[in-house]
């Protein structure tokens, strides 16, 4: 998986629009290995941007935990400690 995907569910605010889209950018972007498409291709990978990201929000919407939400500033301190102890 991308590494700028972040885990969206259980937050506390929940996630935002923006959030979901920007995940599934960066999915989109993964699967078609670019940034930016051709003009050709920018139809197709706006529609498949537009679609991952309403089947994203269904799936959020649905999903069900017993677990408390996190704090989004403990999961991002999280990743900064785990990036520190990768990179030294």
């Amino acid at each position: 998986m991308c590494r700028n995907i972040r885990t969206l569910h259980n937050f506390e605010p929940p996630a935002t629009s923006d959030e979901v889209h920007a995940a599934a950018l960066q999915y989109v972007r993964k699967i078609a290995g670019t940034t930016k498409p051709s003009q050709v291709n920018a139809e197709a990978f706006d529609a498949a941007v537009e679609e991952i990201a309403h089947t994203t929000q269904h799936l959020l919407d649905a999903l069900v935990t017993n677990a408390p939400p996190k704090n989004r500033e403990e999961e991002a301190e999280k990743r900064r400690a785990r990036f520190a102890a990768r990179t030294g």
